[in-house]
């Protein structure tokens, strides 16, 4: 069962908004937590429902945790982890939990953790994680839906990616921390997460170097040189650019704050070309408005710094009502348009092919009933529900609820006219639906 959201569209949003931390971001901290003996305090943390599960799988492994609610902040103490088996039950909730791979590996030299399994967006192997810890020593089984890694001691090594992972890239990193000698990931994944991950390890005594680059260096060090530490997460530019593509499709003007503008630099220049107007007021501040009608404009996604795949769909809410016809190419993932058939209930002219979409601008997007078929598309729909004429209803809300914090909040803070239904007696929602409880945790 799952809530719905409900969007009367047609209102030009105006205001602040205030970015929560990079939810790709925290979640590898937090596995990362692992490798140090000792209480790690993580600061920015979203309320999200994948934090909540990411903290549900620390604690199956004997690792004790707290969330200060109004501090923003997960308490991660490390001292003893007593099992090394991360659940099917979980890790199948998110994919993102199979990082925890590499940090049993590390500091356990042991793990037993359930494979990822499928995704809405389409496959992501695990090849290349399982190839870079062979790498560094480390002997793997699959067995019974498990991944089986373990390691008498793990020796650096020059590891080569076919394509720039991310999850590889950190499995990698987390594994090579403590072993013995340096590896080098050439290759590697470039995103701001993956430097925020080296941050945060450098700062517990880790020596990386290169990370945010194509060649990543890891001197390994011995366990007694990690400490546990205190950090703060970067904000996430994902939702960044979610609340800038929103203020552009309603022809409004917000001011977004807590944000990295140099992590959305190729996302912000094809806004520009669309006709919208961006402007850095402080180092993390953007002003961003649109007086006129958007533009068509041609886009294809890539690995970071590239046009982000997270943002596609965001890319073509905002192409559905623009002049021209608009091309984009999603060359990572081969089910990343499943937005495409709901943006059609609204009126939308799409044409897909394949990895290709046309979408020929249209005067105006009518109101419908939608479904939320994974977190990015979602985020597409309620944005596309922003500018169409009449009511909106998206069903599988819980899609987004795992990547924005508050979401109905936020829009109404800036003029949204967006509620939340309950699905069990169809009653409205006044206060969002909190992912981190007390009772939880």
């Amino acid at each position: 069962m799952s809530d719905k959201i409900k969007i009367i569209g047609g209102k030009q949003l105006k205001g602040e908004v205030k970015i929560s931390g990079a939810k790709n971001a925290v979640l590898k901290l937090m596995a990362a937590a692992l490798l140090a003996k000792g209480e790690t305090k993580i600061y920015n943390v979203p309320e999200l429902t994948d934090v909540t599960i990411m903290l549900n799988v620390i604690e199956q492994l004997g690792v004790k945790t707290s969330y200060d609610k109004q501090e923003k902040s997960i308490t991660i103490n490390a001292d003893n982890i007593t099992n090394i088996r991360a659940s099917y039950e979980l890790v199948s909730r998110m994919r993102a939990s199979f990082i925890i791979l590499g940090a049993l590996v590390g500091r356990c030299k042991e793990a037993i953790v359930a494979m990822p399994g499928g995704c809405a967006i389409g496959e992501r192997k695990v090849d290349f994680h399982i190839k870079g810890l062979e790498s560094l020593g480390t002997s793997i089984k699959i067995e019974n839906g498990y991944v089986h890694a373990k390691a008498k001691k793990l020796i650096g090594s020059d590891i080569y990616l076919d394509i720039p992972s991310v999850g590889a890239t950190e499995n990698i990193m987390l594994a090579a921390v403590l072993a013995e000698g340096s590896t080098r990931i050439q290759n590697a994944a470039q995103e701001p997460e993956i430097l925020d991950l080296a941050n945060f390890l450098n700062a517990m005594g880790a020596e990386i170097i290169g990370a945010g680059t194509s060649e990543i260096v890891i001197n390994g060090v011995k366990q007694e040189n990690l400490k546990s530490i205190e950090y703060t997460t970067i904000p996430d530019r994902i939702e960044a650019g979610t609340y800038m593509a929103a203020f552009i499709a309603t022809k409004g003007k917000g001011i977004i704050r807590n944000i990295f503008p140099n992590h959305l630099t190729f996302y912000t220049s094809k806004l520009t070309k669309m006709g919208a107007d961006i402007k850095l007021i402080e180092p993390t501040t953007l002003e961003v408005s649109c007086k006129r009608r958007l533009e068509a404009v041609n886009i294809i996604t890539q690995p970071y710094p590239g046009f982000p795949t997270d943002l596609q769909s965001m890319a073509m809410a905002l192409a559905t009502t623009a002049d021209g016809v608009s091309i984009i190419t999603e060359s990572l993932y081969e089910n990343r348009f499943m937005q495409v058939p709901e943006l059609r209930k609204m009126g939308a002219d799409i044409h897909q092919e394949r990895n290709h979409a046309l979408i020929k601008g249209v005067k105006s997007l009518t109101g419908a009933n939608l479904k939320a078929s994974d977190l990015r598309a979602g985020a597409s729909l309620v944005i596309a529900a922003l500018i169409a004429e009449g009511e909106s209803l998206i069903d599988n809300i819980f899609h987004i609820d795992r990547g924005y914090e508050l979401l109905e909040s936020k829009f109404r803070m800036i003029g949204a006219d967006i509620v939340r239904i309950s699905e069990n007696d169809n009653s409205v929602i006044n206060q969002d639906k909190g992912s981190l409880s007390e009772s939880q945790l």
